[in-house]
């Protein structure tokens, strides 16, 4: 357990020899030993391909112990690039290309596709087959005829400045941008991490959250990794399943994102057994925000504090956090500076006094140097190299930081500005309310005005004017959304995330 690890490869080494690094619902241990060996295989087998230091190798595979093996043993030797398993054809089309990907990484035996893009646009194609009885996440990968291998001495592992992990940001109002995050990038955010949480080898985490994202890859098996602690690799998140795996893998902590936490309490009063008997030291939110009436109810319910952190794929995601006890959470805050340096900037780019808003603007190891091939956004993105987030926050005399919004979810109603989250948080404490996502939609006179959508608790009845009076009497008439749509579930992209833009034109109020 070293800050000094630059490389995912060093980073493996934090491990004994015979102590679990990966496991799995069900599944034989795979231990720091065998992973390092894994590894080694690994990026020997991809030398011998033609495939070295910074080539792209593309990654279409199902959440699990092989997914995350194989990430960390083609980023310790090439860039991996994870894609979400979900995409269509056109999408898998879109990124193999802008990746320039060399490889494309598949499970054997089954359908995705990929593959057929990946044959029409010429990029040769490796199977994975996963090898369970040696251990979770334990593979060989087979290669195609036209790959011929050839001998090389050792594996070339990956330098510091190398890219370790290309991600594409998540294009709402236009194209992705590229982010690559060096092997310094990546090990950094996992030392961060990993020193939030004061994790130790002892500790097991659960990992729920998808591994084509970032906040998977560095906080549910980079951070725990780096600590030389195990991971338990599910199948992705399942709420109908949690409670069993809470039993089975008896973990220490887990990370996820405020809708999946919400399922999970959803479930938890059928669920006492398995709640009364949990390990959990602590729970972990981050990726959006989380209801402070959600996040006092998971405190209630595990018995655990629960730490928000603020994260995105540009800083290789962690850049607050809340401290865990005994120092003082702030619930309704993402916390402390967790990593990186932190500023709110004024509209000048200066220090914003404390409790004004402002940009939110950082620096640091994890934070990547620039976008790919894409100068007006790296021109916009960056000011007396500090990276703009594109979040409005404050800051308070004792350095607790507080998201507003972005800068383009903010509801601009007739020049009235309106933060979506305020809105959220105060719908949220009607008791009939499971969750609300307060967004803008378009208006002939005013620009926008507000809207919401709510999903009710179960056993619970709500209509849109009793909601709207709740909402009255606790918010400036500007801020009441104009209409609320009472929902049964509320859409979210890939990772679980609410997106705020867009979403009117899903609900049918665009």
């Amino acid at each position: 357990m070293t800050d000094a690890a630059r490389t995912i490869a060093q980073l493996l080494e934090a491990g004994a020899e015979n102590d679990t690094a990966i496991t799995s619902p069900g599944g034989v241990p795979l231990t720091y030993g065998a992973l390092r060996m894994l590894v080694a295989h690994t990026v020997s087998t991809l030398n011998q391909r033609g495939i070295a230091r910074n080539d792209r190798v593309a990654i279409v595979l199902d959440n699990g112990p092989e997914m995350a093996a194989a990430f960390l043993a083609i980023g310790a030797g090439a860039t991996a690039a994870p894609l979400n398993p979900s995409y269509r054809a056109d999408e898998f089309g879109f990124y193999l290309t802008d990746l320039k990907a060399k490889l494309l990484v598949i499970a054997a035996g089954k359908d995705t596709p990929a593959e057929a893009v990946a044959m029409k646009l010429g990029v040769p194609i490796a199977r994975l087959v996963a090898l369970a009885d040696k251990g979770a996440g334990s593979f060989t990968l087979e290669f195609p005829d036209s790959m011929t291998a050839k001998p090389v001495q050792a594996p070339r592992m990956a330098s510091p400045d190398d890219i370790a992990l290309v991600l594409h940001t998540s294009g709402t109002t236009s194209r992705p941008k590229i982010v690559p995050l060096a092997q310094r990038n990546v090990c950094a955010s996992a030392n961060n991490i990993r020193r939030t949480l004061s994790l130790t080898k002892n500790d097991i985490g659960l990992c729920v959250m998808p591994l084509f994202h970032i906040h998977g890859l560095m906080a549910a098996l980079l951070a725990p990794l780096s600590a030389g602690g195990a991971v338990s690799c599910t199948s992705g998140f399942n709420a109908l399943k949690f409670f069993g795996w809470l039993s089975e893998v008896r973990p220490t902590w887990y990370t996820a994102v405020p809708t999946m936490h919400q399922a999970i309490l959803l479930r938890a009063p059928k669920n006492a057994d398995a709640i009364a008997t949990s390990r959990l030291r602590f729970i972990r939110s981050s990726s959006s925000a989380l209801p402070p009436t959600v996040l006092a109810e998971l405190e209630r319910v595990f018995r655990a504090p629960l730490v928000e952190a603020y994260g995105m794929t540009e800083a290789a995601h962690q850049m607050a956090s809340n401290p865990l006890p005994p120092a003082a959470r702030k619930p309704g805050t993402v916390g402390l500076p967790a990593g990186p340096e932190i500023r709110v900037a004024d509209e000048q780019g200066d220090t914003a006094p404390a409790g004004s808003k402002g940009e939110i603007v950082i620096r640091g190891g994890n934070v990547m140097a620039a976008y790919e091939n894409n100068p007006d956004a790296n021109a916009t993105g960056f000011i007396d190299g500090w990276f703009r987030t594109g979040d409005v926050g404050t800051m308070d005399d004792d350095g607790y930081l507080s998201i507003v919004g972005r800068l383009k979810e903010i509801i601009n109603r007739g020049g009235e500005k309106i933060s979506p989250r305020e809105v959220d948080e105060i719908i949220m404490e009607h008791p009939a309310v499971h969750q609300c996502v307060t967004f803008a939609v378009p208006h002939d006179m005013l620009g926008e005005d507000v809207g919401a959508a709510v999903v009710l608790r179960e056993g619970h009845t709500a209509d849109e004017r009793e909601l709207r009076a709740f909402a009255a009497v606790r918010l400036a008439d500007f801020k009441v959304p104009r209409k609320i749509l009472i929902v049964t579930e509320i859409p979210v992209g890939a990772t679980g995330k609410l997106q705020r833009i867009g979403l009117a034109a899903k609900l049918g109020l665009a």
